[in-house]
């Protein structure tokens, strides 16, 4: 597995980062077949919080990204904990993985993958526009702070089952997950509710 090992806004010893990439080489005992992982460390700038060492772990294989991240007052505790989370997220990834294939109909779900992911450029507006507050549109130069996007990100287009979604979204540690439902070929979102049970947000024919 390459494990590549990063910092920000904090230093990382040489000492420590070979303690560290034997740490996370390890996990490999857990599922064999992960291709990588990155460690990143970064620091809580917040006085009131103790443990100011931050760990986030991001693996990648089989088809599949895992991610933690945790908390320590040192590094190498740090590491330690993300670890500790991290064996537990790769069990179920390969109690998943173990299981036999399902006898659902995927080739429903090919078709929708094929079928093109993007609008077509006539279609697209000249302008981008934001909502306000009293729901009127303005141009993108205009001020719309009220509802401003400071981030954006595409994501794969991935066609799945809502349990096979709801896994990946508690792989990398997210509150939701975006996918393409293979049952009916359209958006959904899979979340997590406050009482712990998961949540299904599918659009409508």
């Amino acid at each position: 597995m390459q494990i590549r090992v990063s910092a920000r806004h904090t230093s990382l010893p040489d000492r420590d980062r070979d303690l560290i990439v034997e740490k996370i080489d390890r996990l490999a005992k857990y599922l064999p077949g992960m291709d990588s992982a990155h460690v990143h460390f970064s620091a809580e700038r917040n006085p009131r919080i103790v443990d100011k060492e931050v760990c986030e772990v991001t693996l990648e294989g089989h088809g599949h990204h895992v991610r933690c991240t945790a908390n320590g007052p040192d590094q190498l505790t740090a590491v330690d904990r993300a670890v500790a989370k991290l064996e537990n997220k790769l069990h179920k990834l390969k109690t998943r993985l173990a299981r036999k294939p399902s006898h659902r109909d995927h080739s429903k779900a090919k078709m929708w993958a094929q079928t093109p992911s993007e609008l077509p450029v006539d279609l697209l507006p000249e302008e981008p526009e934001a909502l306000t507050a009293t729901g009127e549109t303005v141009a993108a130069g205009s001020d719309a702070s009220e509802y401003r996007i400071v981030k954006m990100k595409q994501v794969e287009k991935l066609v799945l089952v809502p349990e096979e979604a709801a896994l990946r979204m508690d792989l990398v540690s997210h509150d939701f997950y975006f996918f393409t439902n293979a049952d009916t070929g359209r958006a959904a979102v899979v979340y997590r509710r406050e009482d712990g049970d998961i949540g299904l947000i599918d659009e409508t024919a």
